[in-house]
């Protein structure tokens, strides 16, 4: 980062955001492997917070990938930058008061612990979805596992590459057992208990 870079400290603050639009602004980040339904409940969260009247944005892992992280690749070193970027955007966008919902398989912990590490305490609320490999691969709703296993996709977690499971998520919810209802309920239960909304 060059010398000459000041950051400017705005008069509109975050707190100022947040008196506005009469909720906090905060990360609720997603992982879990493919399949295991992280988009899904993201986007099923978020209409929830928008009928509450909250300033809500779903940052999803394949969205992503079409335009801020095209020129990434899936090597651990192209997933590491590609989750320091969501986590960069995330951080902005909590600052405008926005609530950031991210849907990202992020498996590895040292890079969900960066972007935790990025904002304040209570900030980021890591949500685990908990569903297997057999449970995914059962799914498999986009064929990917069928082409991870015939070779065709490299470095793919749970198959060829691993996932590491938060180990002190905030939430953990069993995408694979329970509704899609169920799951955003407790989310949504979680976030009235810490007066986030």
């Amino acid at each position: 980062m060059s010398s000459n870079i000041v950051w400017h400290h705005a008069s509109v603050t975050r707190e100022k955001r947040e008196q506005l639009n009469g909720h906090k602004s905060f990360i609720l980040w997603f992982t879990g492997l493919s399949g295991a339904g992280k988009s899904t409940l993201a986007h099923r969260v978020e209409e929830l917070l928008f009928e509450r009247g909250c300033r809500t944005y779903v940052f999803d892992g394949d969205n992503v990938r079409h335009g801020l992280c095209s020129d990434l690749a899936f090597s651990k070193q192209d997933r590491r930058e590609n989750i320091r970027r969501i986590g960069e955007m995330s951080k902005l966008f909590i600052d405008a008061g926005v609530i950031a919902l991210t849907a990202f398989i992020s498996p590895f912990r040292r890079d969900r612990q960066m972007v935790r590490s990025l904002v304040g305490e209570g900030d980021f609320i890591e949500v685990y979805c908990d569903a297997s490999v057999e449970e995914c691969e059962n799914r498999d709703v986009k064929g990917l596992y069928k082409r991870a296993r015939l070779g065709e996709i490299p470095d793919f977690t749970g198959i060829s590459s691993p996932y590491e499971a938060p180990e002190n998520p905030e939430i953990t919810l069993h995408s694979a057992v329970d509704s899609l209802d169920a799951c955003a309920d407790r989310v949504l239960r979680y976030l009235e208990i810490k007066q986030k909304i």
